[in-house]
């Protein structure tokens, strides 16, 4: 089909002035992106640091990525209230107060700290979600959304590859040089973690001052450059009610599995390519490896931005999972270099699914786009649920069997790709849209 079945929730495109705020909106999801790769190498670290199994390990995506099950729809009201530029503001500076968070957590090497830290960091990038994606789709033309959100999900991906290369720097590096925790008396291992912990902070502080830059450039973008208006907020009930449209309740799963999926290989790829029947790299250079994961589908993104405007994303979304899938089984069941690779290869085609599900689940919403932005970023609530789950399985059965569980989740996401390969009707009368005055 040619064209995009993810349309923008709007009837045309955004004014001149309201496409001018585009570029700046678009670097929000480098910012978030490099945030959320990094909890990838921190549960590694966290895990050495304090002797954490697979399962405790993979709490650290819990703690992370439960904030959107928490977050997401009083992040909806909040844009509703404040409207697009406002609610980015916000965003972006609990963003900063969970990055700094990580001093206190450091200082007193307590694990629970740390897991605060990344349960408000996430806060913060939930809320910049359900403003920035919604709004990325709007400003433009309807036509050519899930292709622009593809692109701006590329900066996203690009924030993603090179978190890997400064966390293994400033983190993993430490981490590996430790001596063995069994050669130490009481008082050099807690002296030994607390370094350790100073250097799980020392990328987080960077970002704080990196997000509050960026707070400062949106809160001065809000005076002179035209938003699209957000509508007035609903009430939960009524929002959660627009799961009765199977399209969009589809996509809520389909965002809840994605996720989890991704999100667990990369929590836990570290790991695997360090067994000797894989690549038997040591902690630091498999956290690097991370990054060609994470990599790969920043390319798969700048590739699938022209892909998606002259296919139809149902389908180009079947066939990536439908790829995910045997990529995992190769390396389940199979050793060496192939089975480390494999699962490296899987970055490439995770690279469309979170903008194509995010576009189609949204498509013919209309006026209630901000309702069901709000659903399908809670729904991203799967990276807390399922990469625990894929740990349990690790400690039981073996990381790569473990990674079956994702592939499960790749198979749903092919279902739904397939179901939604068709344009969605319009199910709410949208107005022409219009630009808020300046604030």
């Amino acid at each position: 089909m040619a064209g995009m079945g993810g349309a923008a929730p709007v009837n045309g495109g955004a004014s001149g002035k309201g496409q001018a705020l585009l570029p700046f909106v678009i670097l929000l999801f480098f910012a978030w992106g490099f945030s959320t790769c990094l909890v990838d190498l921190v549960a590694p670290a966290l895990k050495s640091l304090f002797s954490l199994t697979n399962f405790e390990a993979g709490l650290t995506q819990f703690a992370f990525f439960i904030g959107y099950a928490v977050v997401s729809l009083p992040a909806s009201f909040l844009l509703s209230k404040l409207g697009y530029l406002r609610t980015v503001v916000v965003g972006l500076l609990i963003m900063m107060v969970g990055c700094l968070m990580f001093a206190p957590a450091a200082n007193a090497g307590v694990y629970e700290g740390f897991l605060a830290a990344l349960f408000v960091l996430a806060s913060g990038i939930t809320i910049l979600q359900v403003a920035a994606n919604p709004l990325v789709a709007i400003l433009g033309k309807s036509e050519t959304a899930s292709a622009r959100l593809t692109f701006a999900q590329f900066l996203n991906s690009f924030g993603t590859f090179l978190a890997p290369f400064v966390g293994s720097a400033l983190i993993l590096s430490h981490i590996e040089k430790a001596p063995d925790p069994a050669t130490l008396t009481a008082v050099q291992l807690a002296a030994v973690r607390h370094t350790q912990a100073q250097a799980v902070q020392t990328p987080y502080l960077i970002i704080a001052g990196v997000l509050l830059a960026l707070a400062v450039l949106f809160w001065m973008l809000r005076k002179n450059t035209a938003a699209p208006q957000a509508e007035k907020a609903v009430g939960v009930g009524e929002m959660l009610g627009m799961l009765k449209y199977p399209r969009l309740a589809f996509a809520v799963l389909c965002i809840f599995v994605y996720v989890g999926a991704e999100v667990a290989i990369g929590t836990y790829m570290t790991s695997y390519l360090t067994q000797s029947n894989t690549l038997g790299l040591s902690l630091a250079n498999a956290g690097k490896m991370v990054a060609f994961y994470w990599g790969g589908a920043m390319v798969g993104r700048l590739v699938g931005s022209f892909v998606l405007a002259k296919v139809s994303p149902g389908k180009v979304l079947s066939v990536a999972s439908l790829a995910a899938i045997v990529l995992i089984l190769v390396s389940a069941f199979s050793v060496g270099p192939q089975a480390g690779y494999a699962l490296i290869a899987i970055g490439f085609f995770n690279s469309i699914m979170f903008p194509t599900i995010f576009t189609l689940g949204i498509e013919g919403m209309g006026h209630r786009t901000p309702q069901a932005s709000g659903l399908l970023c809670m729904a991203i609530v799967g990276g807390a649920l399922i990469p625990p789950a894929t740990g349990f399985l690790g400690d039981h059965f073996g990381l790569g069997l473990a990674f079956l569980l994702p592939a499960a989740c790749y198979l749903v996401i092919a279902a739904f790709g397939w179901s939604a390969r068709k344009p969605a009707p319009a199910l709410f009368v949208q107005d022409e849209l219009t630009t808020a005055p300046a604030e």
